[in-house]
């Protein structure tokens, strides 16, 4: 079973998810900040996913999702927050987590979050991704397509490899370039247009899948 940690300070609805997600087959744990959490975490207990509030007494839940991936690059982390602001969420993402639901939260939808994550995480664990005959390995970054490899760049790997490990998911571009190009980086959100039309060309031979324009939004892989 499945041990979720929902770090949040409203004893009411901390209360609430910890019983809806009880309920739904997963055993929750509630903690009110985030000492208490890394207690929890370090203490012995084995979490596989993370419920976190941004605004927290003590560290808030930035600073709190920047400490847990300093130690574990691998555990998904989802933001439940009344921050709706774009800032809040870049810096979220920038941060470490996986997702981002504002409140109130529908519970419904919380809990298929969190089934996306942890399949996720499983992919992410074995770090391989197989959709038909098409085969992404992240260890060795390779693509290989009925037993002929696909030659990619890093970030071409890297954009193939998002957008199929959530399937039907719209990125958009300001996020891809968050993930995918140093902060640094002169580049406009159009280059992203490019690598995709890159990808396109790459992967035309696979029939299981195509990657959709989302028009004026970016781009989401639609299995077929």
């Amino acid at each position: 079973m499945f041990k979720i940690l929902v770090v949040e300070d409203d004893r009411e609805l901390n209360r609430t998810v910890c019983t809806y997600l009880n309920d739904n087959g997963y055993t929750a744990t509630g903690c009110l900040n985030a000492n208490e959490a890394c207690d929890a975490m370090y203490g012995g207990q084995v979490f596989d996913c993370i419920v976190s509030d941004i605004m927290m007494p003590g560290v808030d839940g930035f600073e709190f999702a920047a400490n847990v991936r300093e130690l574990n690059q691998e555990i998904p982390i989802l933001f439940m927050t009344a921050r709706d602001d774009f800032a809040s969420k870049r810096r979220g993402f920038k941060a470490g987590v996986d997702d981002y639901m504002v409140k109130p939260v529908d519970l419904d939808e919380l809990l298929l979050r969190i089934g996306a994550l942890l399949r996720r995480a499983k992919i992410a664990a074995s770090k391989r991704l197989t959709v038909g005959g098409l085969t992404l390995d992240a260890e060795e970054r390779s693509a290989v397509y009925n037993g002929g490899e696909i030659p990619l760049t890093v970030r071409e790997f890297n954009l193939i490899y998002k957008l199929l490990s959530y399937p039907k998911k719209t990125f958009t571009r300001s996020q891809l370039m968050d993930e995918f190009w140093d902060s640094a980086s002169s580049s406009g959100p159009r280059t992203v247009d490019v690598y995709i039309n890159k990808l396109r060309d790459k992967f035309a031979c696979c029939n299981e899948f195509e990657i959709v324009t989302v028009h004026g939004l970016g781009y989401k892989a639609v299995l077929k």
